[in-house]
């Protein structure tokens, strides 16, 4: 993580928002099917 030395490069937080509603959606979608919501 901090190989880097400049302050300013890291993760954009579109990248880290699109893989944290990607895991959420992920996650909601196991659920529903778990829970017979979507067959």
């Amino acid at each position: 993580m901090t190989a880097k030395s400049k302050p300013e490069v890291k993760p954009s937080y579109a990248f880290r928002t699109g893989w944290a509603l990607l895991l959420l959606a992920v996650n909601f979608l196991v659920a529903a099917y778990y829970f017979h919501i979507i067959e």
